[in-house]
C-alpha cells in the first residue's frame, strides 16, 4: 500500500529536531522525499541519516530571515528530487521577556525567523509550484497567535502575523493550484517544553481539557493532512493542534 505522499518532494524548516523533525519521519513514512533546512547543519546531517540517508533526505544549511538562502533550499529539492510539491515553514525560536525587559533586537530577531522566514519560504515555494499548477505550503502558527502570553509580545506578533500573511498568500495562489493553510500546536512535548519549571508546566497543562501535553507526531500527523490530497479542497485554513486548549 502506497503511503499518503507517494512520490511528493517535501521541504521542512527547522526540521533538524524537535516538531519540525517528527514532520520530516512522518512525510518519509508516507513515502516522500524531503529536504531539511536548519542552520545547525551537524543536526540536519544526522536527521538525514535518521530518515534512510540521501536516497530520502538531504540536508541544507539555511537561514530563513535570507531569502537567497530559502531560495537555494528550495532549488536543492528540485536538484535533488525533481520537485518541490509540499513546503513547512517550521522554523522559530524565542526569546521571551515582558515588553518592559524585552530589548527591541529580541523583538525584531523573533519577528525576523518566524515572520520574514515563513514569507521567504511561502514566497520561493509558490514560484515553482505555480509553474507545476500543484503544491501544497503549510506554515506553523501557534496557539500563541490566538490568545497572547506574558513575556511573548514578539513570539504571539510574530505567530498572529503568519495567519494574516498566510490568508493572503493562500487567495494569491489559490487559482494556480497552489494551497496554504496554517497549523497551530499549543502544548508540546519537545525538549523545549520539558526544560520549564514544573510549575509553569503544571499551569499550562491545567488549561489543557483533554489533560495532557501533545506529541510532536499529533503536529506531524495533521501535517501530512495537509500536505496530502487527502485536504485538497482546503487553503486559508487555520488547524489548532491543542487538545482543546482556548477553545
Amino acid at each position: 500500500m502506497s503511503g499518503l505522499l507517494e512520490g511528493s518532494v517535501c521541504v521542512v524548516t527547522g526540521g533538524a529536531q524537535g516538531i519540525g523533525l517528527s514532520i520530516a519521519e512522518a512525510m518519509v513514512a508516507q513515502g516522500a522525499r524531503v529536504v531539511i533546512g536548519d542552520l545547525n547543519v551537524e543536526a540536519a546531517e544526522a536527521a538525514v541519516s535518521r530518515l534512510g540517508g540521501t536516497e530520502w533526505a538531504r540536508a541544507v544549511s539555511c537561514d530563513v530571515r535570507k531569502f537567497n538562502e530559502v531560495e537555494a533550499l528550495v532549488q536543492t529539492a528540485v536538484d535533488a528530487f525533481g520537485s518541490i510539491d509540499v513546503m513547512v515553514n517550521n522554523a522559530g525560536i524565542t526569546r521571551d521577556a515582558t515588553m518592559r525587559r524585552m530589548s527591541e533586537d529580541d523583538f525584531a530577531l523573533v519577528l525576523e525567523v518566524h515572520l520574514t522566514g515563513c514569507w521567504n519560504g511561502t514566497r520561493a515555494a509558490a514560484a515553482h509550484m505555480r509553474e507545476q499548477r500543484r503544491g501544497s505550503i503549510i506554515n506553523v502558527s501557534s496557539i500563541s497567535a490566538k490568545v497572547g502570553f506574558v513575556g511573548q509580545t514578539n513570539y504571539s506578533a510574530a505567530k498572529a502575523g503568519i495567519v494574516g500573511m498566510s490568508k493572503a498568500a493562500a487567495k494569491e495562489v489559490a487559482h494556480d493550484g497552489v494551497r496554504v493553510n496554517v497549523v497551530q500546536p499549543g502544548l508540546i512535548r519537545t525538549a523545549m517544553t520539558e526544560a520549564m519549571a514544573e510549575h509553569i508546566w503544571n499551569a499550562k497543562l491545567a488549561e489543557v481539557p483533554m489533560q495532557r501535553a501533545g506529541e510532536p507526531s499529533e503536529v506531524a500527523s495533521v501535517v501530512v493532512f495537509l500536505a496530502s490530497a487527502m485536504s485538497s479542497y482546503m487553503t486559508g485554513a487555520v488547524l489548532e493542534i491543542t487538545g482543546g486548549r482556548y477553545m
